[in-house]
């Protein structure tokens, strides 16, 4: 397996794509962004995640973020994915979801190639992390990641996002707390 674009190392800091498959807007709804943020603050509280910028978008999710505390970034990357998978399929499945029998057969279809028995698959193999090497890719990839909903022309300005850490750093309410860096 190729570990291009993937958080190889330890203690050090990624900017991370996690895309569902087909780019399905799974995360349209409150109930699903609030379940991604819930999620996020259990790997902050017990997997040794720093996050220092984030965005939740319909179909895919950024982070900039690192593993501490003897925690692998991958791993960490990987539980989440597995857990917040099954939350999104429940979720589909007790809530109301205009979509849900398009959504659960495309899920269930995904998995058609698969070795391993999988009744639903949410996330696309593997995520894209690049790793943070400089101040000035540091401040590119913030940037990316406040201005996504802008260019998707859900907001006019990144802290009218409430999904978006572009909120922390503008000092508004935000349901999950980062670690603000000191860059611009």
């Amino acid at each position: 397996m190729s570990t291009k674009y993937k958080a190889t190392t330890t203690e050090e800091a990624y900017f991370i794509t996690i895309t569902t498959v087909g780019w399905v807007d799974v995360f349209t709804r409150l109930n699903q962004k609030n379940s991604i943020i819930r999620a996020l603050h259990y790997c902050q509280q017990n997997k040794g995640l720093e996050i220092y910028a984030y965005c939740i978008m319909s179909s895919h999710i950024h982070l900039l973020c690192k593993a501490t505390d003897g925690f692998v970034l991958s791993d960490v990357i990987r539980d989440f994915k597995k857990f917040t998978s099954k939350k999104s399929i429940q979720l589909i499945l007790d809530e109301p979801e205009s979509r849900r029998e398009w959504m659960l057969d495309y899920f269930q279809k995904s998995c058609v190639h698969l070795k391993r028995e999988q009744q639903y698959k949410v996330w696309q193999d593997g995520y894209h992390a690049e790793l943070i090497e400089t101040n000035w890719f540091i401040k590119q990839k913030v940037n990316y990641i406040h201005n996504n909903p802008m260019m998707e022309k859900i907001v006019t300005s990144p802290e009218d996002y409430y999904f978006s850490s572009a909120r922390n750093y503008a000092g508004l309410e935000n349901d999950l707390d980062v670690i603000l860096l000191d860059l611009f």
